[in-house]
């Protein structure tokens, strides 16, 4: 793959209704434009939020905070929050004032794979970026990336190829949200080795 080829999509691409959207992801690529060259890989596993009906969202039953503000905006923002020690990038979906968003799971590295092992030094391959938190260490993403325009430079989405088979099935990570534990809006692509789980 050449650089010349990564191309932010346009705004509309992220005007898609949310669960069509976590599968138009997959395939596509995820570049941030660093100072230490470029980054890039394969989204292969994405998880969808649905906003104010769905208790394990953020923005569930309208929740709106200081964390949550940029949710309610306009789809294609980065919403970055963090879990733990983790930072977490997720895509703003929806119309204005419905907060949807996905997370983006795992990716596969593609470009700029030794600055990744840099910014995330493992041993083992397929654990360096198979994970939420994983790949934005590995992407060198931050809260300083919140509300950012995810179809302008430096850190944006590039369109990529139509995976030959996706699979859906519950989130993860999820244990107290009740009966949205069962949703099945977790996306991969088949045997991707840098699926999450």
């Amino acid at each position: 793959m050449k650089h010349k080829q990564l191309k932010p999509v346009h705004k509309s691409f992220f005007e898609k209704p949310t669960l069509q959207l976590a599968e138009k992801l997959l395939g596509s690529f995820l570049i941030h434009e660093t100072p230490n060259g470029i980054l890039a890989g394969k989204i292969v596993e994405t998880e969808a939020y649905m906003g104010p009906e769905d208790r394990a969202a953020h923005s569930f039953n309208h929740r709106r905070t200081k964390r949550t503000e940029i949710m309610f905006h306009e789809a294609g923002l980065a919403y970055i929050y963090t879990m733990h020690t983790h930072n977490l990038m997720n895509v703003v979906t929806g119309r204005m004032n419905q907060p949807h968003a996905i997370l983006i799971r795992g990716m596969e590295p593609i470009i700029g794979e030794e600055v990744m092992l840099d910014n995330r030094p493992v041993t083992k391959r397929t654990n360096l970026t198979s994970g939420p938190g994983k790949l934005t260490k590995a992407m060198a993403i931050d809260l300083s990336h919140y509300g950012h325009q995810l179809w302008e430079k430096p850190l944006y989405i590039a369109d990529g190829e139509n995976p030959k088979e996706i699979k859906a099935g519950r989130r993860i990570g999820i244990p107290n949200a009740k009966e949205a534990v069962a949703y099945p809006y977790r996306f991969w692509i088949e045997n991707n080795p840098f699926v999450s789980r």
